[in-house]
């Protein structure tokens, strides 16, 4: 099938055919006829599908004939992101050029003045992040009952960063005789639960998600100490021929953390996160396209949408904890039958997430070698002393324990005076133990950093006989008290 048999204006065509597609893909092919029928569409489609094309190119239609009016706009999309909101507002762009549709992009970081100048012209099409909408709601500067069409888009994402409560309240502000459309990568009870609050006897299309990767990608699985990733990772970028890259970690203040590493050993690199301002995001990501960054560190949520051609490397700092998320990022590289190449960083404790990911892809991922890891392990070795000798080790890794949790550990009182002492009695018996300890401890022989010990070696969950020594060994279990 084809673009043209889909039932679209020749305005919509024209500006199809010049972005140089022909062929609509699945989700597009399955939804734009009902849209353009009026119908509600309860849609499952992952990001990278095509979705956002499957709702903006029929809408441009169905605005074409009517007019905005001041603080009225005629069709709302909701977004989870800044970005995604944003990608959007692009595709009107791109596929409405010949189209006289006015557009309005509400997201936070951007300012609020011009964005109600705007408003205040009249919008057929309100691309916005649920929290800057309800901001503009409250202060009055634009108003719902005149939707006509409604798009609730990455619904899943919406649940996951705790919009649905904002997206209700939006909702009931709109005329209930609407056409809605509501996409999610998933199809949970809880989704389709809230799909049934907000459509009218919806028409269901699904596009299978992607479970395989690019032929022309290239991965591998680089197995290493925890203290030992970061040392790692850089000398895996200076051994790759790097053009530009992905490096993804799974939490926000690890973005921040790793670009100040990589920052500091000379690499050109920039981050992504939700915490940095919308002007601030943009200009990161528009260095990226340019080439005037090389490396983008983010999250999963910020590089959710973003689409950036060309991208050589892909690098997982942490294994992704959903599988889905590991053929999405790596699929970021490879693309139209160009070289990629996807490396994702192990320590033992993210093993437990291997398993998905390779039943996922349906073959093993291959253990790759790194040329002087002897050099990376003396470096994570180095530091560890440093910090160890700085006087401030122990404190210095309960601080950072507390920080990788999430939360800061408060200091500690003093106790008071009236409190009583503990008893001679008890500090022998304490001394006791303690140096009945040390001595059991003492009898343990002590491992080497790679060294092996075969009566005690565990199975690592997801990987073959294909694993390092160093890999093997147990973890320590902590007595409990």
């Amino acid at each position: 099938m084809k673009f043209v048999d889909l039932g679209l204006s020749p305005e919509v065509l024209k500006a199809v055919e010049e972005t140089g597609y022909e062929n609509p893909t699945p989700i597009q092919e399955k939804a734009i006829p009902y849209v353009l029928m009026g119908r509600d569409v309860l849609g499952t489609a992952q990001t990278g599908t095509g979705k956002t094309a499957s709702f903006t190119l029929p809408m441009i239609d169905i605005l074409a004939s009517g007019q905005a009016k001041a603080r009225m706009p005629r069709s709302l999309i909701l977004e989870p992101t800044r970005e995604l909101a944003a990608q959007v507002a692009d595709n009107f762009e791109v596929y409405g050029k010949y189209s006289k549709l006015s557009m309005a992009l509400l997201i936070g970081g951007m300012s609020f003045a011009d964005q109600d100048s705007k408003l205040d012209k009249g919008v057929d099409v309100l691309i916005a992040t649920p929290g800057r909408l309800l901001d503009h709601v409250e202060r009055g500067k634009v108003l719902l009952n005149g939707v006509k069409t409604l798009v609730i888009d990455e619904a899943d994402r919406m649940m996951d960063m705790g919009f649905i409560p904002d997206v209700e309240r939006i909702v009931s502000l709109l005329p209930p005789l609407r056409q809605t459309l509501f996409f999610s990568a998933t199809m949970s009870k809880e989704m389709r639960k809230l799909a049934d609050k907000f459509l009218l006897n919806p028409k269901e299309v699904a596009v299978s998600p992607p479970t395989s990767t690019a032929a022309t990608v290239t991965q591998g699985l680089l197995l290493v100490q925890k203290a030992e990733k970061r040392p790692a990772l850089r000398k895996l970028l200076k051994q790759e021929k790097v053009k530009n890259a992905f490096i993804f970690c799974n939490r926000k203040k690890d973005v921040d953390i790793l670009l100040g590493s990589l920052t500091k050993h000379g690499f050109n690199a920039g981050a992504l996160h939700g915490d940095m301002s919308q002007s601030h995001r943009m200009e990161t990501l528009d260095k990226f396209k340019s080439g005037e960054i090389k490396l983008l560190v983010c999250s999963d949520v910020a590089a959710r949408g973003i689409d950036v051609s060309s991208v050589s490397h892909v690098f997982n700092f942490d294994v992704p904890t959903h599988s889905e998320d590991y053929i999405h990022r790596i699929g970021r590289t490879g693309r139209a039958g160009q070289e990629g190449h996807a490396y994702t960083i192990v320590t033992k404790s993210e093993t437990k997430y291997l398993d998905g990911i390779q039943k996922l892809v349906g073959r093993d991922l291959p253990i790759i070698t790194l040329d002087g890891m002897e050099e990376v392990a003396e470096e994570a070795a180095a530091i560890a002393e440093r910090e160890k000798n700085s006087g401030h080790g122990e404190k210095k890794g309960r601080r950072r324990k507390s920080e990788d949790s999430g939360s800061a550990r408060p200091p500690r009182k003093s106790a008071p005076r009236d409190e009583k002492a503990p008893s001679k009695k008890n500090e022998a018996s304490g001394s006791d133990a303690k140096a009945k300890d040390e001595k059991t401890r003492d009898k343990k022989p002590r491992r080497s950093h790679h060294q092996a010990n075969d009566d005690q070696d565990t199975p690592v969950v997801g990987l073959g006989d294909n694993v390092p020594a160093f890999f093997k060994i147990p973890l320590r279990k902590t007595a409990q008290k």
